[in-house]
């Protein structure tokens, strides 16, 4: 099986501070998963947030951060606080499986660990991560044209933010509107209106182009491009290949004042999260910078003095 494979069937991080038990726990592991270990908390908190494993194997004892403090560190981050946790330790009493559970452990498994229990027990929890997963993907996806809906895109924003200003990173972000939309349906009919919203979030998913980014239907025909890790000048890129897409698509839009295909305007910010501005800054800037795009004359975009 390849590592792909491996990765497609469940990345699992075991921690603990005997490297003996990741041997054990990595031999049981293996021929089914991607496995990932650390030796104490800080370095499993890392492995946590730039590697997103689908479950962690946790020993409860350890000097420094001990399991439960671990824990509660994965449960207040946003881009953690989702990965289920099955305690692997040497405490066996019914007391202590009381406190890893109530801790928000998903399960508990007493060593010396049976082989075929802790892949019985791994397959099950990876089996109500992607159920729960699937129901959350569901709830955050826009019906019509599949990107992000503006719940998720509230949720990104913030959690990017966070996780940017820790690390002293940029985040991007471009308001994209389709330019006429309203004399778009009345002159096509609203299928066709529904279908050309289909084709527009395809094109900014093109523009975006990385794994990272987001896009998001923010509300009728306005969309959001979330881009960690990018400033306003690296979001003007995207902003000129999502013109190009619009020119190459060329959907007709005989009722446009402004072409004869399809466009859209375009607002952009960036920053650099600090303790003086908030998640909402970044989006005010964008939109106000939208209202130039469309008084300018539409199908532009405007970033500010320096990124232009």
């Amino acid at each position: 099986m390849s590592w792909s494979d491996l990765a497609l069937n469940g990345r699992i991080l075991v921690v603990d501070d005997a490297m003996e038990n990741i041997r054990i726990l990595h031999a049981a592991l293996q021929d089914e998963h991607e496995v990932l270990f650390a030796l104490d908390g800080p370095r499993a908190l890392e492995i946590a947030r730039t590697q997103h494993p689908d479950l962690i194997l946790l020993d409860a004892v350890m000097p420094g951060m001990d399991g439960y403090a671990l824990i509660k560190e994965l449960q207040t981050a946003s881009e953690t606080a989702d990965i289920p946790v099955i305690f692997v330790t040497a405490l066996s009493s019914p007391e202590d499986e009381t406190r890893a559970l109530g801790a928000g452990a998903a399960d508990f498994i007493s060593k010396p660990v049976n082989a075929a229990v802790v892949r019985a027990r791994v397959r099950t929890q990876l089996t109500v991560k992607r159920q729960r997963d699937a129901l959350r993907a569901l709830v955050l996806t826009d019906a019509l044209t599949g990107v992000a809906n503006r719940r998720a895109f509230d949720e990104r924003l913030m959690a990017e933010w966070r996780r940017c200003g820790r690390s002293g990173l940029p985040v991007a972000l471009l308001l994209v509107d389709v330019d006429h939309f309203k004399l778009y349906n009345d002159f096509y009919g609203h299928p066709a209106g529904d279908n050309t919203l289909i084709q527009v979030a395809s094109a900014l998913r093109r523009a975006a182009g990385r794994t990272q980014d987001l896009v998001a239907r923010y509300g009728g025909e306005e969309f959001a491009i979330l881009l960690p890790q990018l400033d306003a000048r690296g979001a003007v890129g995207v902003a000129r290949r999502l013109i190009l897409e619009l020119e190459r698509m060329a959907i007709p839009h005989a009722a446009s004042p402004t072409a004869p295909y399809l466009t859209a305007s375009m607002g952009i910010s960036g920053m650099i999260p600090g303790e003086h501005t908030i998640p909402a800054d970044l989006v005010q800037v964008a939109d106000a910078r939208l209202y130039q795009a469309k008084a300018d004359g539409r199908n532009r975009y405007r970033a500010g003095a320096g990124a232009d």
